[in-house]
């Protein structure tokens, strides 16, 4: 019976070593960072349903305000006053009398997407290069509503977009998307997705 008692002091020594290894590999912080605060998640929880349109914020803009913006902030530097011409990929449908044009075909974001919120939330995401998420929800509104327009997707350039109406465009590519073996439009993103 000692020797059962010894053997399991042994174990137990063993076991308690262990676990205070374990212990000491995930309790070193060194001092930095912090848990964010609820309004720091508020402020990244900035998610987009690319259908539906849900999540999008109060705001709103035209294609006529957005014209202005898109000179006042800077995109006709990087995409062309005429949204093409520039260093960066072209915002509008090819001219078919230039075939030669290297971006004639390119990631033609307005007219490529398969749903009008994905604008609205790639504008609102990724620009102005340098100052991503610096726009206000009127401005990504407005320049939306002005790319759109640039593309004849709307026809009126003072058509007011906001939370309402962006999702009800229908966009026209929306039946001719790619598809891909794991995705087809209207699908949720991922299987078992929870919307």
């Amino acid at each position: 019976m000692g020797a059962c008692t010894m053997q399991s002091l042994k174990i137990l020594a063993v076991l308690i070593s262990l676990l205070g290894f374990a212990a000491q590999a995930q309790s070193p912080t060194y001092g930095v960072g912090r848990a964010p605060t609820p309004a720091e998640i508020a402020a990244w929880d900035i998610a987009i349903a690319p259908v539906t349109g849900d999540e999008l914020p109060a705001g709103s803009g035209n294609a006529d305000q957005g014209s202005e913006l898109f000179m006042s902030k800077g995109c006709a530097g990087c995409h062309g006053t005429d949204g093409h011409g520039g260093m960066a990929p072209r915002l509008v449908k090819p001219d078919m009398a230039v075939p030669d044009d290297p971006w004639r075909w390119g990631r033609i974001l307005p007219i490529r997407a398969p749903y009008a919120p994905v604008i609205w939330d790639f504008i609102n995401r990724g620009m102005p290069l340098g100052q991503e998420g610096s726009l206000t929800a009127d401005e990504v509104y407005s320049l939306t509503a002005f790319l759109l327009w640039l593309n004849g997707v709307i026809d009126d350039d003072q058509m007011v977009l906001n939370a309402e109406t962006l999702p009800q465009i229908q966009m026209p590519n929306r039946d001719n998307w790619a598809e891909l073996p794991e995705w087809l439009p209207n699908q949720p993103r991922l299987p078992e997705y929870p919307y």
